[in-house]
């Protein structure tokens, strides 16, 4: 195997052929995201078990990078997608928005292409809980709109994967999250998108703004979502953006990780406590002491056919605001914020006409975790505006035109 200079030399002597790419100025770039509902024939308690079967993953780091074939939850893919080219010319993927990892990689559905810009670096291997990847990493040209391009971007190309239903995942978490993925050199990390954007001067700083348009929202309200690098898209926020430190608990601290309190109504559920921001996860999930008191705030059951739980019309009539309070401020979910979207009931699992609620326990059988007591998923990132600073290890919030929305 070549070395690590010896590579990125052989790369730009491939790039000095092949002609370069257009490359941004020094500026923060917007490209369009796309939601994804992917529902297989079997829902029953789908959703829980595959956010459940994460956590339990994101939760032990020594799974990262073992080849398991038997990592196995059918998969629901319940998110946001982007299109990238990769090679010159490039051959088109789509991809899954994923904060809660770092490798990139493609090959699930259409195969590499490989061109006059492609370099083997060697096998490459990753696992999330509800699937995972193997197969080879390269270096090649990755195309992220037609005026992005990075040149070049350390790729995974999936020979083997599971429970993944598009070409792979764009990883966007902190970048030693990548550590042991390489099989031949496991103390190594891959720069993520974001840090070579970066680090090739393309963006301004090494933060990535994204934002998430919740179900039901209004026609020609523009893209389903937007990932912008470089800064953060002041025209998608309602007010500042509040900013808080990566927490300093393991394991939420190798994460896009932060402290928060959480309220309902006047009563407190979690007292200040570490957790991670994660598109990867669908629901909120919070600890079972937490899971049980808002049960009981709320007088909601647990529905046997979703795992989730349900409550009366009358019941959500009387929901009260639940507040996450971060940074110094109070970031609010609705009652309307804390339930399913009842228009996908049936693709859950669920009856027409019940209201579900999107607040889930971890798992009972995880009570001596420490460090790790919330997972806000991409159904509170459907609600707010969230900002990864790599540069300054911090993660900011702010209201958006759906904070406050009644789609669901």
């Amino acid at each position: 195997m070549f070395p690590a200079a010896s590579l990125l030399t052989l790369f730009l002597l491939v790039l000095s052929i092949t002609g370069s790419p257009i490359k941004a100025g020094n500026s923060p770039v917007t490209i369009p995201m796309t939601k994804r509902l992917k529902f297989s024939n079997d829902t029953t308690n789908n959703i829980l078990a595959r956010d459940r079967a994460r956590v339990k993953t994101l939760m032990d780091p020594s799974t990262r990078g073992h080849r398991f074939s038997n990592v196995h939850v059918t998969s629901n893919d319940i998110g946001y997608t982007v299109s990238i080219g990769v090679g010159q010319p490039p051959t088109n993927y789509t991809l899954l928005v994923d904060t809660g990892s770092a490798n990139t990689w493609i090959g699930a559905s259409t195969p590499y292409v490989p061109t006059g810009s492609s370099i083997s670096i060697g096998p490459v291997g990753s696992i999330y809980g509800s699937g995972y990847f193997a197969g080879t990493e390269y270096l090649d040209i990755v195309t992220l709109s037609p005026e992005l391009a990075i040149t070049p971007q350390s790729i995974g190309v999936a020979t083997a994967s599971d429970g993944i239903d598009v070409d792979g995942i764009l990883g966007i978490g902190p970048t030693d999250l990548t550590l042991n993925t390489l099989q031949n050199h496991p103390t190594q990390t891959i720069p993520t998108v974001t840090d070579n954007l970066y680090e090739q001067v393309s963006i301004p700083a090494a933060v990535l703004g994204i934002f998430f348009q919740p179900e039901g929202g209004p026609s020609g309200s523009g893209n389903s979502g937007e990932l912008t690098f470089g800064g953060a898209d002041p025209t998608r926020c309602n007010g500042g953006i509040v900013y808080t430190p990566i927490t300093k608990s393991n394991p939420s601290s190798k994460y896009w990780g932060i402290d928060q309190k959480i309220t309902y109504g006047s009563t407190t559920i979690l007292s200040s406590a570490a957790g991670i921001v994660d598109s990867g996860t669908t629901n909120i999930m919070i600890a079972s002491d937490a899971y049980h008191a808002y049960q009981t705030a709320t007088g909601a059951t647990v529905d046997h056919s979703t795992g989730l739980l349900t409550v009366t019309s009358e019941q959500y009539g009387a929901l009260k605001n639940l507040d996450f309070h971060i940074g110094g401020q109070i970031f609010t979910l609705t009652p309307n914020g804390q339930i399913w979207p009842r228009s996908l009931n049936a693709k859950v699992g669920g009856q027409e006409g019940s209201i579900y609620l999107i607040v889930c326990e971890i798992d009972n059988d995880m009570e001596a975790m420490v460090g790790y007591h919330f997972v806000n998923g991409y159904v509170f990132m459907q609600r707010f505006y969230v900002v990864f600073d790599t540069t300054n290890s911090r993660v900011g919030f702010a209201r958006t035109p759906f904070t406050h929305a009644t789609t669901n």
